[in-house]
Order: structure tokens, then sequence, then C-alpha cells
């Protein structure tokens, strides 16, 4: 079976900056991973280098490849011929939402029917009345239906997060890339924005890599945890050995500082609606 996601030594430098340095990792098809780090560790390139948004260097220690499923998305500094069919499985959800404003919530979600769709159709937006079911039955699950035919700016940015993860689950995407999706959102909706990527995943077998700033959702939501700083990978294990003094030595903070206190503390979905995973 292959990986879900497979980075092999990869890199990436701006200038005298270097945001990702020589780090390799593996997420399995179905695996639920957050990914931790100080503003500036290097998440959010991560996440960007695994979607072939940005390109590694092609003069680095390794190869700089990454694979989706088995397929190559980029390798030395250059996106691979089989890139879209790489980008069909997967999916990306970011913190300023990435939706068409002044479309309906409605086309916004079909958007993601374009890449099984040819040329001409999706130039066209000439959605046929299977997909159009199939973009409601998304919103239907991610809990905003109702909203179907408003235009994406007038949802709260919430709402606006469900849409896209709703795209998605349109999209037919095996796995998720969610950068720092809650980091703009009151509590309320961030807890409704993450409860809502874990039962995605969950219902749907998807593999979900988040990158947080909110520690207490890393560790609360997900059984693995990678920790970045300073483009390097620290900690890659379960999140029960995440600890006080790991947290101060990675953040420069206190534990108490990075964990809401317990009144306002966040629980995750029921027990039995979360697979059971192993860390290797």
């Amino acid at each position: 079976m292959a990986a879900a996601l497979q980075l092999d030594r990869v890199s990436k430098t701006y200038g005298a900056m270097c945001a990702v340095d020589d780090v390799s990792l593996t997420i399995r098809e179905g695996e639920r991973v957050a990914l931790i780090g100080a503003s500036g560790s290097g998440k959010s390139t991560l996440i960007r280098l695994a979607s072939g948004l940005i390109l590694a260097d092609s003069q680095g220690r390794g190869t700089g490849a990454v694979h989706a499923f088995g397929v190559k998305v980029q390798e030395a500094g250059r996106l691979s011929a089989e890139v879209r069919s790489a980008r069909r499985n997967i999916g990306l959800v970011f913190q300023q939402f990435a939706l068409a404003g002044r479309l309906s919530v409605m086309t916004n979600v079909m958007v993601g029917a374009l890449g099984r769709m040819n040329a001409l159709r999706g130039t066209l937006g000439l959605f046929n009345s299977d997909e159009r079911r199939t973009a409601y039955a998304a919103l239907a699950e991610v809990g905003i239906a109702q909203h179907a035919a408003k235009r994406a700016r007038e949802l709260s940015g919430g709402q606006q997060q469900r849409v896209a993860i709703a795209r998605a689950l349109v999209q037919g995407a095996r796995l998720v890339l969610a950068d720092e999706p809650i980091a703009s959102l009151d509590p309320k909706s961030a807890k409704r924005v993450m409860d809502t990527l874990v039962t995605m995943s969950r219902d749907h077998g998807i593999a979900l890599v988040v990158s947080l700033h909110q520690v207490d959702y890393a560790t609360t939501y997900f059984d693995r945890v990678i920790a970045m700083n300073a483009g390097r990978v620290v900690f890659d294990g379960p999140a029960s050995r995440i600890n006080a003094g790991f947290l101060t030595e990675l953040y420069g903070a206190s534990a108490e500082e990075l964990i809401l206190p317990s009144q306002f503390a966040v629980t995750p979905p029921p027990a039995e609606a979360v697979l059971s995973q192993t860390v290797s």
C-alpha cells in the first residue's frame, strides 16, 4: 500500500534563510497528524511543498522528492509530469479560506469536481445533476447545506472553512493538507472546524495533516504530532509524549501560556468516532 504522502530529504531556502531543512517523513493512508511549531518554524512551507504549490531546492542534500499515493508531485526542484494526477488526491484548506467570495457556496464546492471534468465542461462550469447532488450532500455533511445559495463572502470565517472542507470531499481527496485552518477563528468556530476535519477523515478514511499554533488542539485531536523548529523536524511521535518541558523549549514560552485554561479546554469527537492509529 502506497503512503498517502512521502517526503524524501526536502529542503527550501529563501535567500540566506532555510525555511525547510532536509525533511523526510511519511504519512500513512487514513492517518491524522498535527504539525506544530513556532511562527517561522517551517510548517506552512512544508504544507506547500507537499502539495507542489512551491518547489523544493534543486541543489539540496537529497532528492527533494514528494510523492502522494505513489504518484510523484515534484523532485529536485521540478514539478512532475504526473503532478496533475497527484493533485487530484490532495485537498487543501488554508487560513484565508481561498474561496471565490462573489460566487455561491454551492458553486465554490462544485469547483472540487473540476479535476475530474474535461477541459470544455470545466472551463464553462457545466456541472451536471450528479455533481450538484454530490456538492449538496457534502454541504449537508459539514452542516451548512442551508447556506448553499448564499454568496461565500456572506458566511462567517468558520462557515467558510467548512465550505473548503466540503470542496475537498467533492474533489474526492484522499489526503487533506490544512494550513492553520483555525488561526483566525473564535474558539467556538475553531472547535467546529476541527470536529468537521476529524469527522471527515474518520468517516472517509482520508489522511489529514493540519498545521496548528494551538497546542491543545494538536494533543487532543491527533494521535501523532510532528514538531518543527528552524525548518527541521525535532519531534515525530505520539501526542502523549508531548510534555511541558518540551513545549517550553520548542516555543520559548511556558506550557501555561500555550494551553487553554481548563474552562476553555477542547474535547474531540466521541472516542468511538476516532480511528485507532499507531505511530512508528
